[in-house]
């Protein structure tokens, strides 16, 4: 019963003194460098969605490369080397052609 009604009180407590903490910047919120109070719906760069989507694609595919280390056990060693050379010849081919189609400057 004490500890209840002392939770009580300790919670009234904080509800009605003030805030003494006087920097701005600790009572706003972080939201990634965004103000908080802007509008929602503000105009976004497609350049940050293609370049996250073109890294994901290629962080898969450089993903299905770490196992090769123990790929080397296996005993058809020539199918193991030329499949991982053909994932290394697609993902090179991907950035040549990302690289051609100007997906990675960043000029607007």
């Amino acid at each position: 019963m004490i500890n209840t009604l002392l939770a009580l009180l300790l919670m009234i407590i904080t509800f009605w003194l003030p805030q003494l903490n006087g920097y701005m910047e600790k009572s706003t919120p972080y939201e990634c460098g965004f103000d908080p109070m802007s509008p929602a719906r503000v105009p976004f760069s497609m350049k940050f969605f293609l370049v996250a989507i073109t890294f994901l694609l290629f962080d898969l595919e450089i993903a299905l490369l770490l196992p090769l280390p123990w790929a080397l056990q296996t005993t058809n060693l020539p199918l193991m080397v030329m499949s991982s050379l053909l994932l290394i010849i697609i993902l090179a081919l991907s950035l040549a052609y990302e690289w051609l189609q100007k997906g990675l400057d960043w000029t607007e």
